[in-house]
């Protein structure tokens, strides 16, 4: 008999360290500021009210499975009282002056209640604090005033003024945050200067798809919003999965959203199985070959039906903590994978 067979041919082949994937959360928590251009206290406040129970619901399940996250807060939901949001307004002369105006909070901000407790879709300092009671969780921006980057009359001045309003409101719980999602997507390569400047290291992207690519309202269609809900059930765009050792080291680092944890919905709640089948298959794909994967959503999409949609999450959350026990998969939040980008570890 021959000796070694792993030798006896050469030089042994070096093994190959296989990367760990990674489920990237991130939620965009806005209150009624985010949705105010479209839905009211009237029409949209079960599901805004309910984010009062949400928060401390997503909390416990993210300590029961070890999940980091990342949680971009509107900046005037730091604010604790009328006064101090005032205060905190950019000038009126660097406000953004939309072609729409009906996109901006400026105009009818005297509307506003006095604190939180008169006015709880405005205000959630009390929720802020909350978040920041738990371990691996992390506040970035999403803006102060839940600015629009791609609409027609804003520009870099009033982007900046919004960064630097946010800034300051920010410091008043001793944080300076280092990630940004910015609203509705709408991602603007002109301003990642800004945000560098502010000491943003991470910027929530899109991947890059047709269904995905980055849009203002104006131009987003309705058929470009059902296939995406569509695609969320069955696969239209592929596997929603990135590596991270392909995403660009150049700070800030811009990391792209996969997929949408989209609410329940009754009218398709019997075809509920086929997505959350789609969402673990992703996560398994992305565990097996070292990918990353990035669920977002915004906490008041569980304000209504709550007990249905987090029990969804959840099982999401133990298919991770299967994932993790198997193959290593790790839970990172925005920030998370921003740093190992920089330092090169993935």
């Amino acid at each position: 008999m021959s000796g070694n067979s792993r030798t006896q041919r050469g030089k042994p082949k070096r093994e190959q360290v296989r990367r760990k994937g990674a489920l990237v959360l991130s939620l965009d928590f806005e209150l009624l500021w985010g949705v105010r251009d479209k839905r009211s206290v009237e029409t949209y406040g079960e599901n805004l009210r309910g984010v009062r129970r949400v928060v401390p619901g997503l909390l416990k399940l993210f300590d029961t499975y070890g999940i980091h996250a990342t949680w971009a807060t509107v900046g005037l939901l730091f604010c604790r009282d009328r006064d101090e949001m005032m205060a905190a307004l950019p000038p009126a002369t660097l406000q953004p002056q939309y072609d729409d105006m009906n996109l901006s909070p400026y105009p009818t901000i005297d509307q506003v209640g006095v604190d939180e407790a008169a006015d709880p879709y405005h205000y959630a300092p009390s929720l802020i604090q909350e978040i920041l009671a738990h371990p691996n969780q992390t506040i970035g921006s999403h803006t102060f005033s839940h600015f629009y980057c791609l609409e027609k009359g804003q520009t870099a001045a009033s982007f900046e003024a919004d960064c630097e309003a946010f800034s300051r409101v920010a410091a008043g719980y001793g944080l300076k945050p280092t990630s940004i999602v910015l609203p509705r997507n709408q991602f603007n390569q002109e301003y990642v200067g800004v945000c560098k400047q502010y000491g943003i290291i991470a910027v929530r992207g899109n991947m890059d798809h047709w269904l995905y690519r980055e849009k203002t309202e104006e131009e987003e269609t309705t058929l470009r919003r059902a296939l995406r809900y569509g695609d969320a059930f069955i696969s239209l765009s592929g596997p929603r999965v990135f590596p991270l050792a392909a995403i660009d080291p150049v700070v800030p680092v811009t990391i792209p959203a996969t997929r949408f944890l989209y609410p329940h919905k009754s009218f398709t709640a019997a075809f509920d199985w086929l997505r959350l089948l789609r969402i673990k298959n992703e996560m398994t794909y992305a565990a097996k070959f070292g990918f990353a994967y990035h669920l977002w959503w915004h906490p008041h999409n569980f304000g209504k039906d709550y007990e249905v949609n987090t029990a969804f999450l959840e099982k999401i959350l133990q298919h991770y903590y299967a994932l993790h026990e198997r193959y290593g998969m790790e839970s990172l939040s925005i920030e998370d994978v921003a740093d190992r980008v920089i330092e090169g570890k993935v």
